[in-house]
């Protein structure tokens, strides 16, 4: 057996409040890494639910809702659908709508899918919405339409099914209706649509990956566009909703600092407790230098009871952050207000990985740090311990 492993195990160390610290700290580490990952992944899967992550539209257009309809089947959607990391390349069409039901109106957008499973007229409609205006399945509402003329159009729809609403946007309402519902209320011919959203797979759904498949999505389309295709501009949600990305990476940022700043308290607790254990083992350390053991070896044993102590407190912290993500996860207990945080409860995303990593490198940095005590160790005279013990 291993001199220096044999004799960690038989020193004795109650260190409580150490192995606390430890586990508060990666706790908060844990936690504040699921909930950074839970809000990126939960607002750019919403953002890809409402609008896509890559939109092909008319370039006459300003806005999703203006009248400047494009081909739903181009020359190049081919070209499109086989670029590695596309999911999906659907069409739709986008509407700007008033619904009024009793004294109640508000701004909606419609926007009409070919994936939609609804009857004529019937549409799926957020939550927040059914909640505003007192809506449920099966209740009838109008909804007022102004077209590129300048005439009023009138549509009575039913609510088929209502949704969760996955992410609030500065797009407002968004109300799920049929492609050819829409077609036909805007007068548009077969196949005619307002844009092409694309779809990409999550690994692809960061900042510079997304702006990168825009940019090469746009290439293809400008390079297979024939005579009968429209113009068209490629544009990344993230540039669209550029104010919502960046308080992500704000999020991301400030996960960074906790990270930091919990590992340096967890370090300095055990550096604390360290010293502690050295000074209650001053003669124990002068025994060991008098049979002939180095500085180097004696401060290993040490840092075996430290490293003990550090791997019980982060396998408690980790357990009880995951736990935690657990309860969140299932029955979402903390609510949030969407207006301020686009989410209405804290989304918890458990990245394993992540997490190991973090793990890791927090325990190489608190090891780090515990060799700082461990340099005590060689100031020790074993003749002067020995004698006053």
């Amino acid at each position: 057996m291993n001199v220096e492993a044999f004799i960690a195990k038989r020193i004795g160390f109650k260190g409580k409040m150490a192995v606390l610290a430890i586990a508060i700290s990666f706790f908060v580490i844990i936690v504040a890494m699921c909930i950074s990952s839970g809000f990126s992944s939960g607002i750019r899967a919403g953002i890809a639910a409402l609008t896509g992550d890559v939109v092909l539209k008319s370039s006459y257009s300003t806005l999703s809702t203006d009248a400047a309809p494009i081909s739903g089947s181009p020359s190049y959607l081919d070209d499109i659908k086989s670029v590695k990391g596309v999911q999906s390349v659907d069409p739709v069409i986008y509407d700007s709508g008033i619904v009024k039901t009793g004294d109640d109106i508000t701004g909606v957008v419609f926007k009409g899918t070919g994936t939609q499973a609804l009857g004529e007229l019937c549409t799926s409609i957020p939550s927040d919405m059914a909640r505003e205006l007192g809506l449920s399945s099966g209740d009838s509402y109008t909804a007022y339409f102004v077209t590129s003329e300048g005439r009023m159009k009138i549509r009575k729809f039913t609510v088929g099914d209502i949704y969760e609403t996955p992410v609030a946007t500065d797009m407002g309402h968004v109300v799920m209706a049929r492609l050819q519902d829409l077609r036909r209320l805007n007068g548009w011919e077969e196949g005619e649509v307002s844009a092409l959203e694309v779809t990409l797979d999550d690994s692809y759904r960061t900042q510079e990956r997304m702006r990168q498949k825009a940019m090469e999505i746009g290439m293809i389309a400008d390079a297979g566009a024939e005579s009968e295709d429209e113009m068209v501009a490629s544009v990344a949600a993230v540039d669209s909703y550029a104010t919502i990305f960046d308080w992500i990476g704000l999020i991301d940022v400030n996960v960074y600092a906790i990270l930091l700043l919990m590992t340096l308290v967890a370090g300095f607790n055990m550096v604390s407790g360290l010293l502690i254990l050295l000074f209650r083992n001053i003669s124990t350390i002068g025994i060991l230098k008098s049979l002939g053991m180095t500085d180097r070896a004696i401060a290993s044993v040490f840092l075996r009871v430290g490293s003990r102590i550090v791997a019980i407190g982060m396998a408690a912290g980790n357990i009880l952050a995951l736990l935690f993500c657990l309860v969140q996860g299932v029955l979402k207990p903390l609510r949030l207000n969407p207006e301020n945080y686009y989410l209405s409860y804290v989304p918890i995303h458990v990245d394993i990985t992540r997490i190991l990593a973090a793990d890791a490198a927090s325990f190489i940095v608190i090891m780090l740090l515990l060799l700082i005590p461990s340099m005590f160790i060689s100031r020790i005279d074993p003749a002067s311990t020995v004698k006053t013990e």
